[in-house]
């Protein structure tokens, strides 16, 4: 009896300070107020890897939170913290964002073992002040944050068990040509808003990456496409550079490739049948010089060409066949900013059946200012839900005038 009183003594003083932890912090006074730039973060519990249960509440840094509910998670963001706590041996989720850090020292991850993800972006972290191999050792680490830092290099080395690689934001302006090869794992690497040009490209850098799915160059420095891609990639963001040509016949060993973005470039014109990709749902090209439409592959579903120079939506160019056996999955079709004077001939409704939206907007016809087509934005088979949802975004034409109802028959009702 004695003991079963002792064990019921110790179960109670586990519980009142698993309580007490949950009473002491407000998470309200330090998270209600995420800043802008920043998604908020949600806990998947699915990513914590097997170790031991802790009968008691588990060692937690000082300056950092610790969850009850997820012990194995240590969240030291948003504190102005200098410098790295030591972090206990236990845990698998870091999160050190929003701080004031400038150094990775190895100290701080000497007892470090099962820890899988790292975020240690918005801080000020140069590359001269990372401990060598301090990642390295880590060998299960599957998720590494560092965009937005003050890196002038990529950060090698780095473990073969990371999958996604988050460099953005950073001022990285070389990349060997041997940097990423003990990286068989990475399936996500984001590069976007550096100092990258062609000479870095060179080298073929990605070319080693045979797992890779999603590729960020966004707001680089690039003038030609980055050369020899792997096959398994499905996501290319290519935004913000000045890229003029791709060359014929560049996807062809890039048949995966679901979403392409390339907007704000200097492209001119496109090559035929460049994007006849069996996989493509997305196609954002807005904001370049292009002065004609392109082939619309039949799996697309988004298409973004506004900001350009196109006077005329050549079905023919779009479509230059029917195909009985497949229906053109095409949706959405964003053309604003260009120089078109009439909307789309009716017969693209046979190419593209299945049609939801059109936006039209603005067109820069003149110089002096911009005019707008009698239909602003095209939109059928609309649920009252998505009428309703439209009317909010401000996408619903404006009235029509009695002038406008004699001439609808011309080409189409702006409603079915």
């Amino acid at each position: 009896m004695r003991i079963l009183s002792q064990l019921s003594i110790l179960h109670l003083l586990w519980a009142a300070l698993v309580l007490c932890q949950y009473e002491d912090y407000d998470f309200e006074d330090e998270y209600e107020q995420e800043p802008d730039h920043q998604i908020p973060y949600y806990f998947n519990p699915n990513t914590q890897a097997e170790v031991p249960r802790f009968p008691f509440p588990v060692v937690c840094a000082k300056e950092c939170f610790c969850p009850p509910a997820f012990p194995l998670s240590m969240y030291c963001d948003h504190r102005k913290l200098k410098t790295i706590p030591n972090i206990p041996s236990h845990v698998q989720q870091l999160y050190l964002q929003n701080n004031e850090i400038e150094a990775v020292p190895a100290g701080p991850f000497t007892n470090v073992t099962f820890v899988r993800e790292i975020n240690l972006s918005y801080n000020k972290i140069k590359f001269h002040l990372i401990d060598h191999g301090v990642f390295a050792k880590l060998s299960n680490l599957v998720q590494l944050h560092l965009q937005h830092n003050e890196l002038e290099e990529f950060p090698l080395p780095l473990p073969s068990s990371l999958e996604r690689l988050l460099l953005g934001f950073n001022k990285i302006s070389r990349l060997a040509g041997n940097a990423l090869e003990g990286l068989p794992n990475i399936t996500m690497l984001d590069l976007c808003s550096n100092l990258l040009d062609d000479s870095v490209l060179k080298e073929k850098p990605f070319s080693s990456m045979k797992n890779l799915m999603q590729l960020n160059l966004c707001n680089n420095k690039l003038q030609t496409m980055p050369p020899d891609l792997p096959p398994t990639l499905m996501h290319l963001s290519l935004e913000n550079n000045s890229i003029s040509h791709i060359p014929e016949n560049y996807f062809r060993r890039l048949p995966k490739i679901i979403a392409l973005r390339m907007s704000h470039n200097n492209l001119q014109d496109i090559p035929p049948n460049t994007f006849n990709l069996p996989n493509l749902l997305e196609l954002n090209l807005g904001h370049n010089k292009l002065k004609e439409v392109f082939y619309i592959p039949s799996s697309l579903q988004h298409l973004y060409i506004e900001g350009n120079e196109i006077e005329n939506l050549n079905v023919t160019l779009m479509c230059p066949t029917l195909n009985p056996l497949g229906i053109n999955q095409l949706t959405y079709l964003r053309v604003d900013q260009n120089k078109l004077t009439s909307p789309i001939s009716s017969y693209a409704f046979f190419c593209f059946p299945l049609i939801r939206t059109i936006y039209y907007g603005e067109q820069n016809v003149t110089a002096d200012r911009p005019a707008r087509l009698r239909t602003p934005v095209f939109r059928r088979f609309l649920t009252p839900e998505e009428y309703q949802e439209a009317e909010d975004n401000h996408e619903t034409p404006d009235h029509e005038t009695e002038e406008d109802h004699t001439a609808e028959d011309n080409y189409f009702h702006p409603y079915f």
